[in-house]
C-alpha cells in the first residue's frame, strides 16, 4: 500500500498480514501547509474563498475539495460572489468528470470537486503552471481518516510535479461535532496553531471506533464459521 501505512498495526493484529508501503515513484516535491482551524463554520468559508482567490491572483489552478455535495455548491455561489470563475464537479455532474479534473492543472483553473469525484484522472499541469507552483490543493475539512485527508492533498503534485495543500477547517465541523463536542470551547481558546490538534484527537477516536467494528465483524464471522462446520453446513 501507499495509503494505509496508519492501518499497519490493525491488519497485523487482526488478519496476522504484514504491510509493505511502497514509496513515491518519483521524488515528491509537494508542500503540504500548516492547517487553518477557524472557530465558525462562515469565518472557514471566508478564509477558504481567500486562499482560492490568492492562489488564483497568481495563475496557479486550484483544486478545492469538499465533503459533500450541499458544501461544493455553498462554496460556489461564494466564489461566485467575488467574481472567481470556476467549475464544480459532485455527483450530479458525474458524466464530466474525468474532463473537468483532467482540466483541472491548466493555469488560473478553479475546480470544486467533493473529495472523492474524478478519482483515478491524472491532473496534467498546463504550460507555465510549474514555474508558479504547481497545484494547489485546498482541503475544507478534516475527514474521520488522516488517510483520506491524505489522498485528497494527493490530488496534487504527483508524479515528481511541484505543488501544495493546506487544510482548511472549522470548530463547527461535523468531525468535531460527532467526537470532540466536549474539546471544542478548549480548542477556541487555544492559539490558532494548536487547533489542528483537536482534529487529531477526534480522528483517533474515530479511527479506534471503526477498527473496534471490524473487529467484531469478523469474530462474528468467525464464530458463524466455527457453527456451520459443527453442523456439517457449508455458507
Amino acid at each position: 500500500t501507499g495509503t494505509a501505512r496508519e492501518a499497519r498495526a490493525e491488519f497485523w493484529t487482526t488478519y496476522g498480514r504484514p504491510t509493505v508501503v511502497f514509496p513515491t515513484n518519483r521524488p515528491g516535491r509537494r508542500r503540504v501547509l500548516p492547517a487553518i482551524v477557524e472557530r465558525t463554520e462562515a469565518a472557514k468559508w471566508d478564509r477558504v474563498v481567500t486562499e482560492i482567490e490568492r492562489e488564483h491572483d497568481r495563475g496557479r489552478p486550484v483544486l478545492v475539495g469538499a465533503p459533500s455535495i450541499r458544501e461544493s455548491e455553498r462554496l460556489s455561489a461564494l466564489l461566485d460572489e467575488r467574481g472567481i470563475a470556476h467549475r464544480v464537479l459532485n455527483a450530479r455532474r458525474h458524466a464530466e468528470e474525468a474532463s473537468i479534473v483532467s482540466e483541472a492543472g491548466q493555469p488560473g483553473r478553479v475546480t470544486v470537486a467533493t473529495n472523492m469525484a474524478g478519482r483515478g484522472t491524472d491532473i496534467v499541469l498546463g504550460e507555465g503552471v510549474a514555474e508558479r507552483g504547481g497545484l494547489h490543493v485546498v482541503a475544507t475539512a478534516f475527514h474521520d481518516s488522516a488517510r483520506v485527508d491524505r489522498q485528497l492533498v494527493g490530488r496534487g503534485a504527483r508524479q515528481g510535479d511541484p505543488g501544495s495543500a493546506r487544510i482548511i477547517a472549522s470548530l463547527e465541523d461535523t468531525l468535531v461535532a460527532r467526537l470532540a463536542r466536549w474539546l471544542a470551547p478548549v480548542a477556541a481558546m487555544a492559539p490558532a496553531g494548536l487547533r489542528p490538534l483537536l482534529f487529531r484527537a477526534a480522528q483517533r477516536r474515530a479511527r479506534t471506533a471503526a477498527r473496534a467494528q471490524r473487529r467484531h465483524v469478523l469474530d462474528a464471522d468467525e464464530r458463524l464459521d466455527e457453527a456451520l462446520a459443527f453442523t456439517g453446513v457449508e455458507h
